[in-house]
């Protein structure tokens, strides 16, 4: 066997596993297929330059010379370096997109850029969500919850990759009902699929709501787009919550988390609390570079109902972080200011 099939034999199933969707849509989207370069370092470089040239979403909102960048990163190409370089130098070239969903899949690391989150406070812990959860919580496929000892619900949601079904948020509702107010805590929520957001806002509006737009590319220019197309969240046939809600957000909230909170910040009694969220607003895509090395970028950009990008995040209604002097009494700073604010 080949230095180069050794190295990469394993690629298909390992990017299966890593290119999972962080937001899934009901529609399909098929890998992408691009013109042949060559298999060698400069080849690479020019594949991955391309693709995401042609097809990635946010040049005009982030105000990218993808040009200039370019002209900056071919010079440090050349054919004597081994795949690790090559890798480094491609890894730094997207990460000037500044965009958790733009990845550089191989077979022995992930090229990312997590500056939405890493350069940021945390804003929760998991010491004090032990504290508040006890051991007497419930669980009902992903979600976590229990009655705080003020009569007010809680519910823990680390994953949209966690799915649910109806049955399980009819439990969970009905279970809650007699407490005056619910906290519904996605800190850390790094998104997963769209459809257990949409599922999830369903529970929270009595009638169909717009909650934002989405466009797609229609072709290669950067600014060649679709008109906007609607998107709106239907009431759930299941039980649905009429009393208030406390929607407790940080830096790690990202993709469909973030979209989650989009919808979320359209019903009347939610209030958004803590930080702003990671962002995460454009429908990833996937293609391959001539080497095998995978890459994922994003493609469709959505929009809040007022039609502004949220690539960049979404702003709390209350900006709450955690103190240091809370921490030290077992406080979650959030937590607590939410349940301040239930009458």
């Amino acid at each position: 066997m080949s230095h180069r099939s050794t190295l990469y034999y394993s690629l298909s199933w390992l990017t299966r596993l890593l290119i999972v969707p962080i937001i899934v849509l009901s529609v399909t989207c098929s890998c992408i297929e691009e013109e042949k370069f060559s298999d060698n370092a400069y080849g690479n470089f020019q594949a991955l330059w391309k693709i995401l040239d042609e097809h990635y979403c946010f040049f005009s909102e982030k105000n990218i010379d993808w040009n200039a960048i370019r002209e900056k990163y071919s010079r440090q190409v050349n054919e004597g370096m081994n795949y690790q370089q090559l890798f480094e130098v491609l890894t730094n070239m997207i990460g000037e997109l500044r965009d958790g969903h733009v990845n550089l899949y191989t077979s022995f690391d992930m090229g990312r850029n997590w500056s939405w989150f890493e350069d940021y406070p945390i804003n929760f812990s998991d010491t004090l969500y032990n504290k508040y959860m006890g051991k007497d919580y419930k669980i009902a496929a992903g979600l976590r919850y229990k009655t705080l000892d003020d009569n007010i619900g809680y519910i823990y949601y680390g994953s949209f990759n966690d799915s649910f079904g109806e049955g399980n948020l009819d439990e969970v509702l009905m279970e809650l009902a007699p407490t005056r107010a619910l906290i519904l805590d996605i800190r850390n929520n790094a998104g997963g699929l769209l459809t257990n957001a949409e599922k999830l806002a369903a529970r929270f509006t009595n009638k169909e709501v717009l909650v934002g737009y989405m466009r797609h590319k229609t072709g290669r220019g950067h600014n060649d787009f679709s008109s906007l197309k609607e998107q709106h969240i239907k009431p759930s046939k299941g039980v649905r919550w009429q009393k208030q809600v406390l929607l407790l957000t940080n830096r790690s909230v990202f993709s469909a988390a973030n979209e989650f909170v989009k919808y979320m910040k359209c019903f009347p009694q939610v209030t958004i609390i803590g930080d702003q969220t990671g962002g995460g607003a454009g429908l990833p895509f996937s293609s391959e570079l001539p080497n095998g090395w995978g890459v994922r970028f994003s493609a469709c950009p959505m929009y809040d109902v007022n039609k502004q990008c949220t690539e960049q995040g979404i702003a709390p209604d209350h900006f709450v972080s955690l103190t240091q002097e809370d921490f030290l009494k077992d406080k979650d700073s959030i937590i607590e200011y939410a349940r301040n604010l239930v009458p």
